[in-house]
């Protein structure tokens, strides 16, 4: 007997590690800026321009303000080790993804100004952590879905224009059709349901099962014919024996 995808969810250092080092990457951005008076805000995306570009990998590590800055940080850090512990294969791939789709995406559909934020990779992280688990119908991420819909479920409304000044809708858009968009492409073969027998496995095949031979087309339990037991020549002799038995006379 095989089984398998015993325990899918492991407890690593980069469950916590992953997201303290990128949520003080963007605290410290947040400080020199501050410290040296240096506003980084034109490493943003500026949409539909070239030089607005380089925007896509820099901007979510810029933000307006400490407000700004605090909201998106406590999203993150509830966010990223869900995403690490949970889908801990697919992480860095939806990471990275994540954040160069949802800022291409903003780059195509955004206003005219300079979009910055992490915005993005959370509505990133937030849909994909959503429908991954609808997808996979793994009892647990389907409830960590339900869970993600408690936390974050009213934020779907920042995904329009004219709810809020001052947010890049564009960006929550992109974000959120990106998430759903690696939901569906990506795999998560350690979600597959547990394989404990042989037939259970996908290149199982009945015609070359020792038992399932012993059934017939229609499912009836009819054993093939044992082979003809060979009987033993116990003399290996090219000369004629004759036996006679003699009875007794009483």
């Amino acid at each position: 007997m095989e089984k398998q995808h015993d325990n899918p969810f492991q407890f690593t250092k980069a469950v916590i590690l992953l997201p303290l080092f990128f949520v003080l990457t963007l605290w410290l951005v947040f400080w020199y800026e501050l410290h040296f008076h240096h506003s980084l805000s034109h490493f943003g995306i500026y949409p539909r321009e070239v030089f607005g570009l380089k925007g896509i990998l820099f901007s979510p590590f810029l933000h307006g303000d400490i407000e700004h800055l605090a909201n998106n940080s406590v999203a993150l850090l509830v966010l990223l080790p869900i995403l690490r512990y949970f889908y801990k294969e697919q992480s860095f791939v939806v990471l990275f993804l994540g954040i160069l789709f949802s800022g291409l995406g903003t780059w195509l559909l955004g206003r005219p100004s300079y979009h910055i934020g992490a915005s993005g990779l959370i509505y990133a992280l937030v849909s994909f952590i959503f429908f991954k688990g609808i997808f996979t119908k793994y009892y647990r991420l389907v409830a960590l879905s339900f869970t993600i819909v408690i936390l974050y479920g009213g934020s779907v409304w920042y995904m329009f224009p004219n709810v809020k000044e001052g947010i890049s809708w564009e960006g929550h858009l992109a974000g959120f059709i990106v998430g759903l968009a690696l939901a569906l492409v990506l795999k998560t073969p350690q979600f597959g349901k547990t394989i404990f027998y042989e037939w259970q496995k996908p290149d199982f095949n009945p015609e070359l099962d020792p038992f399932m031979k012993n059934f017939d087309e229609k499912g009836n339990f009819n054993p093939p014919p044992k082979p003809e037991e060979m009987i033993r020549e116990y003399f290996n002799s090219s000369m004629k024996v004759v036996y006679e038995f003699l009875g007794g006379k009483k």
